[in-house]
């Protein structure tokens, strides 16, 4: 298997410091999948979701497009050419898919009876929201799409595993957060999110980074701080209980 190939599996099979399991099978998920989470905790998470969709998302995505190699000296049916095309349709592709993603918390949020509003952001929120804008600064089109990969094979391979659970009660209750669930579930593992992942990483091999090179290094280190940054991301049972911005504000259930 050539190096094109193989950068992504080859990532995705590294032993990290934190366990990939630790960020794709966190007990968030679980109970999510199980249908245990508290209908608090998951307004906690939307909310901080919403954070890193509808603010940092799109400015990592401008810094990646501003950073773009274009060059007139390259012919219009040339390979570089045609790989600027595509990752420049793949980028406004995902900022579509974001502003739609934001609408559906929104959307989610009403149907199911949960609040956005009034939570403290989180310490976990503010380091992943701070180190896409690092990222994103330093400038390297590479880094930024190995980044941007990892971000959404993780969140592919979580939301997967939750799918994969059988809620423990079947109840619809207003207690109940199995049904918002099952939304956000179909939200990211339907076919055009997959094909949107796989784009991602057919994208990021074709950039022909080569083993043992600096680039391949930072892209390993890019994998390993994702998988931290994600298992943070899920907030812990409790947290619900001390992120209200205000006193006066209590989570609808």
């Amino acid at each position: 298997m050539s190096a094109i190939e193989s950068l992504t599996t080859h990532l995705v099979s590294l032993s990290t410091p934190r366990p990939y399991s630790a960020a794709v099978e966190h007990p968030f998920l679980t109970a999510a999948g199980l249908g245990t989470l508290p209908p608090a905790l998951l307004s906690l998470y939307l909310s901080q979701d919403r954070i890193y969709a509808a603010h940092a998302y799109p400015a990592f995505i401008g810094r990646l497009l501003a950073v773009i190699p274009f060059s007139s000296l390259d012919d219009l049916d040339s390979e570089a050419e045609r790989r600027n095309q595509r990752i420049v349709q793949m980028l406004c592709g995902a900022v579509q898919n974001v502003v739609r993603e934001v609408n559906f918390f929104g959307e989610t949020a009403k149907t199911w009876n949960l609040q956005l509003k009034g939570w403290k952001e989180r310490k976990a929120t503010r380091d992943y929201t701070a180190e896409m804008a690092r990222v994103g600064a330093e400038a390297r089109l590479e880094d930024g799409l190995v980044f941007l990969w990892a971000m959404e094979r993780v969140y592919l391979d979580a939301w997967r595993y939750v799918g994969s659970l059988k809620p423990i009660c079947t109840s619809e209750s207003e207690q109940s957060t199995a049904p918002a669930i099952a939304e956000l579930v179909s939200n990211w593992t339907n076919p055009e999110f997959v094909a949107f992942v796989d784009d991602l990483a057919d994208i990021v091999n074709s950039l022909e980074i080569q083993p043992g090179s600096s680039a391949w290094l930072r892209a390993e280190q890019i994998w390993a701080r994702v998988v931290e940054l994600e298992e943070a991301f899920w907030p812990i049972g409790g947290e619900e209980l001390i992120s209200l911005g205000s006193s006066d504000l209590v989570p609808e259930t």
